[in-house]
Order: structure tokens, then sequence, then C-alpha cells
């Protein structure tokens, strides 16, 4: 990414917010027949990180919007400056009623200031095994549809897309076998789609983090779903994992990878609520948490990029400290009590 450094990052922040520009039917190895051989990799046909100077800063992120309606908030001072005004992922799902139009408005306004979005793909069938991020599309059919409308929002221009975090992590929770194979066809499904009519983006396939699968089950998994047509994984999305606890079972990953697989694959982790790492096994709105390194480039953890892929302040679900805050809600106290972890 032009410019991109741990110390300067050159993001554009939101001038709304007054902040300044941030420093920041397949095979057994998951390939559909007849396509590219599993080590080899289909690259994008533009490098996004080369395409765009920085990340794009959301200025309608849920923290963004609490600070606008807030602005005399003794909070939205600390919120601004320490959440809002960086560069955030944006969740697309079945909130979204016009997924196409949604993206392409959002992708639009990353290109218009020459920075990269990042997008999260989360509306996979049985989305959360119905739990408190439950939902997704209606069936494979409407799941087809919309990863398409989603590609195609993104079209020629760069992005970077966290594909349906928790899936592979969750594909033996509630799911039949019958279930589990619709699963991975849906995402090799995306992972071709996004491809095809995307070419300029870098898809992530979710591998989990470091305290849930083991590694030569994710590994296969991630084959499964056709890793070896995406450009390479994420791991700790939403949880509260060190980054070098999450590096480390990244590497692992690709060492089953190279081994069953015959190719490894760049990773990126969330480091947005790890600054502390974790609370024993809490994972829903734990206490004592703090915000992690900021986006860039991975840097010495091996990782490519860090990314806040996770919204800070955004709700786990109706759990831990915000028993009353739905998953997916923006809550200032959640907020502050990561800025200050407390």
């Amino acid at each position: 990414m032009r410019r991109l450094r741990a110390a300067a990052a050159g993001v554009v922040a939101a001038t709304a917010l007054g902040v300044a520009p941030y420093a920041a039917g397949a095979s057994s190895d998951g390939d559909p027949a007849g396509a590219t051989p599993a080590g080899v990799h289909r690259p994008a046909a533009g490098n996004p990180l080369e395409m765009t100077d920085g990340f794009y800063v959301d200025p309608n992120s849920n923290p963004a919007a609490w600070v606008a309606a807030n602005a005399g908030d003794g909070r939205a001072g600390p919120i601004r400056e320490q959440i809002a005004g960086r560069p955030l992922a944006r969740w697309f799902g079945d909130w979204d009623l016009d997924i196409g139009t949604n993206v392409a408005a959002y992708v639009d306004a990353a290109a218009l200031a020459d920075r990269l979005p990042v997008l999260v793909a989360y509306n996979i069938p049985g989305r959360d095994c119905g739990s408190h991020s439950g939902g997704g599309a209606e069936d494979a059919a409407a799941y087809r549809a919309w990863i398409d409308a989603f590609a195609a929002g993104i079209g020629q221009r760069p992005a970077l897309v966290i594909l349906e975090p928790d899936a592979l992590a969750q594909l033996d929770a509630c799911l039949d076998d019958a279930g589990q194979r619709t699963r991975l066809d849906l995402l090799r499904y995306a992972t071709d789609r996004l491809a095809a009519q995307a070419p300029s983006t870098w898809t992530y396939h979710d591998a989990g983090n470091a305290g849930w699968i083991a590694a030569d089950v994710m590994a296969q998994r991630l084959a499964s779903a056709g890793l070896a047509h995406a450009h390479g994984f994420s791991v700790n999305v939403s949880n509260y994992k060190t980054t070098q606890d999450s590096a480390s079972y990244a590497q692992s990953l690709n060492a089953q990878l190279s081994a069953r697989h015959g190719y490894t694959r760049p990773f990126v982790v969330d480091t947005s609520r790890n600054g502390s790492g974790p609370l024993g096994g809490e994972w829903c709105n734990p206490s004592g948490r703090m915000l992690g390194a900021p986006p860039q480039e991975g840097g010495a953890s091996g990782a490519e990029l860090l990314l806040w892929i996770k919204v800070p302040g955004d709700s786990d679900g109706e759990c831990g400290m915000a028993p009353d805050v739905p998953a997916g809600q923006f809550s200032p106290d959640i907020a502050m009590r990561l800025i200050e972890g407390t």
C-alpha cells in the first residue's frame, strides 16, 4: 500500500468526524473440477494495496454515527480519536436490503478518497448457529444471488473482503453432513464469484481463532472451501487472542496447508480488541479488554496486515459487561472500557 507503515498508515479520516488523517463439485483439496490446480494461486488482477493510499475510514460506522449524534457527551472525544477516526471494516449481511447498491456506494466512496475499504461478507445461511448473531440468507439459492450482487457491487475497484466469519469454525457445530457440504459449496462459489467479478479484490477466508479449531482440521476446511482460489485467510475475527498467538496459529495452518495441499497463503489478524489478550475462555463482551494495534502492515508478526475487522464498541451479544446490548449494536460504554482497559 502506498506509504502505508505502522507509524504512518495514511488513511483519510472523514471530515465530518473532524479528525486528521490516521497513521495507519469439488476435488478432495477443495478445487472445483477442471479449475486451477490446488497449488496454483489465482491472484487478483490488481494489487489493492498498491492501487490505494491507505485504508478507508468509514464516516458512517456505528461509532462515527454515535459521535456525530452525541458531540456534547464527554465520551465523544476519546471515541472519535481512538475508534471512529480509525479504519474499520464494514459488515454486510441480511440487514442490507439492497446489497449491490449498498456495497457499490461504500466502495465508490473509498475509491473517491483513494483509500482501501475492508468489507465483511456475513450472510451465510444458518449464520452463527442461530446464536447472538443468527440470521443469514434464507437458503443456498438466496445466498448465491446475494454474493453475486455483493461481488458486482465491488466491481473493478480495489477492496479487501473477509469472507463469512465463523462459517468454517462452526461447520460441524449445528450442520448435518448435507448442510456442511452445502456450506462448503457456497464458500467455494463466493470465492469464485469474487475472483471473477471483483478482480482487484483480495478475499480472505475466515479461519476462526487460535483457541477454537485444531490447525489440521481448520486447514482441511479452508482447502475444501476453496482457499486455493482466494488470496488468504483471516484469524481472530471478533476475538481477543493476542497477535502473537494468532500469528502462531496462522503459521500452523500454513504448515498444514503446505504439507497436505502444496500451498500456503498470506493471513491477516483482527487486532481490534486484543490489546490485553483474552479473559480465559470468555468471548462475549468480556471486561478488562483493550484496543489492539491499529491497522497496518503486519511487520514482525508475519501477518500480511493487521486489521480492525470487528468494530470496537459493537456488542458481541446480550452478555458479559453488556447484558442488554444486542449483537452488532454500538455501546459507548463498551467502547470506553476498551479504550481504558476496564
